[in-house]
């Protein structure tokens, strides 16, 4: 029988986990707008990783767990208990980032958000099924099918298809769709390299590690298309995507315990979604401003993401 103090505490991790998802959509607009003030998307997803990075890395310098949880992995790889593609999942983190840099300051961070909503909500209903990168099968029930129909239906509300907007399914809206579906996989990945590391803080490393390191490579690759940034922005704010991403990680490795992986699930999209929303409300920026659609379409995406999670029953 749940007790008053218990309920509480449930409640004030639902609540932290929603922040979470703020801070998501946070680090979207950070990076977006960063992005755009650079003329150059790539360089600012470089620089909120590699920010992260180093902010890890000194977490790491005093956490012996930490440290020995990367040497676990360390040996794994070298003896082959752990196959090399496990510690990849950071091209995930590094390529929604990337999305971020590139896109989120043209659509507007709502209509972002609802494109890797919708990424990761499709996404991981593929992964379930085929218990992708040794996830757990999960079977396609009703709910899940209801609430991936109400996604699409979401989506098609934000973009304004049938008002006559459909430019916007361009690849601007595209990419951050595709990351979306990236970051199921990068989950699993961390999630397997955090039950063999027994740290959160050694899998986390690893993912921005190797994120920052494909990151490095595509800016470099990049170069020549976008000529390097133009200019390089004096507000201190738009350097803090990377600071961004290292927060709203901790609070999902302690609220999930708490909550479980469905309840984090739900809060993390309510946050994402909701943050969206009220900063493109309150603070506009790029070519698409909010419209009635575009909420329409974001709430839509909430509950048909909220069925998909919570309807999640193994195979």
């Amino acid at each position: 029988m749940s007790t008053p103090s218990s309920k509480s505490a449930y409640a004030l991790a639902v609540a932290a986990s929603v922040v979470a998802g703020v801070l998501v959509a946070g680090q979207s607009r950070v990076n977006g707008e960063l992005g755009v003030a650079m003329g150059d998307g790539a360089l600012a997803a470089l620089i909120s990783f590699s920010s992260g990075l180093l902010i890890l890395s000194l977490a790491m310098a005093v956490s012996a767990r930490g440290r020995a949880g990367f040497a676990t992995i360390v040996q794994e790889l070298r003896a082959g208990a752990l196959p090399w593609w496990s510690v990849l999942g950071g091209l995930g983190g590094g390529f929604l980032v990337l999305t971020q840099g590139l896109t989120a300051g043209i659509l507007g961070v709502a209509l972002f958000s609802v494109a890797v909503v919708a990424g990761q909500t499709l996404g991981a209903m593929w992964i379930d099924r085929a218990g992708f990168v040794g996830v757990p099968k999960v079977r396609l029930s009703l709910p899940r099918v209801v609430g991936a129909l109400l996604v699409v239906v979401g989506v098609m509300a934000s973009v304004e298809v049938w008002a006559g907007s459909a430019g916007a399914l361009g690849w601007a809206f595209v990419l951050p769709l595709v990351s979306g579906a990236g970051t199921g996989i990068q989950q699993a990945l961390n999630g397997r390299l955090r039950n063999r590391a027994s740290s959160a803080l050694a899998a986390t490393f690893i993912n921005f590690t190797v994120g920052t390191s494909a990151l490095l490579v595509a800016w470099v690759v990049l170069l020549p298309v976008t000529g390097g940034p133009d200019s390089l922005p004096t507000q201190w704010w738009l350097y803090a995507g990377g600071l961004l991403g290292t927060l709203f990680i901790p609070i999902q490795t302690i609220t999930v315990h708490r909550i479980g992986v469905l309840g984090l699930g739900v809060s993390l999209v309510t946050g994402q979604i909701l943050g969206s929303l009220g900063l493109d409300y309150f603070l506009p920026v790029g070519e698409f401003r909010l419209g009635v659609w575009t909420v329409v379409g974001a709430l839509l995406t909430i509950v048909g993401s909220a069925l998909v999670t919570v309807a999640r029953k193994p195979a």
